[in-house]
């Protein structure tokens, strides 16, 4: 419950239910018939009928602050945990920049690397020119091993950033159904908390 919404629960109370409701009521009542059991001219048996009730109705008061207590430091866990889920999720955004970027730098070398073997294509088609056709055959095979092994790491640096597009997705759509179930859980406690005035007004 927000900040404006107890404002609006405490004038509530204290303006219009000039008795109180729920817990506050109880106290009155209680205050009244003790003030009641004081003051009565009554007999010992009804004296202690009157003492009963009051210990009853000290019991529920005590039971619903501690009820209270639980659901406010139930509330504080929450927050703590919604406060680290939104830290890990911070993290994991950082990370996947960090390894973004280094995909991009590898996409970089991977073009500097083709454009290198293009460099060597050409120098192959120089080099057999020459006559010396054994020494070129050497040289040309060296080439197309470099070449394939140019090609491998390609196809590496291709699976890993398609990799980490997809694992980059699946972290955005996590965060947008954190998002989304943070606003749900906020919407059902306001929604709560509204039902439950009203029902306490009629006390």
């Amino acid at each position: 419950m927000g900040a404006v919404t107890d404002d609006e629960v405490i004038r509530k109370r204290l303006l219009i239910d000039g008795d109180g409701a729920g817990d506050d009521r109880r106290i009155n009542v209680l205050l009244k018939s003790f003030t009641k059991w004081c003051n009565s001219p009554a007999t010992p048996e009804e004296g202690f009928t009157q003492y009963q009730r009051m210990l009853g109705t000290l019991a529920q008061c005590e039971f619903s602050m501690g009820k209270t207590l639980m659901v406010y430091d139930m509330n504080l866990r929450e927050m703590e945990n919604y406060e680290k889920i939104y830290t890990n999720i911070e993290q994991n955004i950082t990370s996947a920049h960090e390894k973004i970027a280094e995909c991009k730098k590898e996409i970089q070398r991977a073009k500097r690397i083709r454009k290198n073997r293009q460099e060597y294509d050409a120098l192959a088609k120089v080099i057999q020119q020459h006559p010396d056709r054994h020494e070129t055959l050497k040289q040309l095979e060296a080439l197309d091993k470099e070449l394939q092994q140019l090609s491998h790491i390609k196809e590496n640096v291709d699976a890993k950033l398609e990799l980490r597009k997809k694992q980059f997705h699946v972290l955005l759509s996590t965060i947008q159904e954190l998002q989304q179930t943070l606003e749900n859980d906020e919407k059902s406690d306001n929604d709560d908390n509204n039902q439950e005035s009203p029902a306490e007004n009629g006390e």
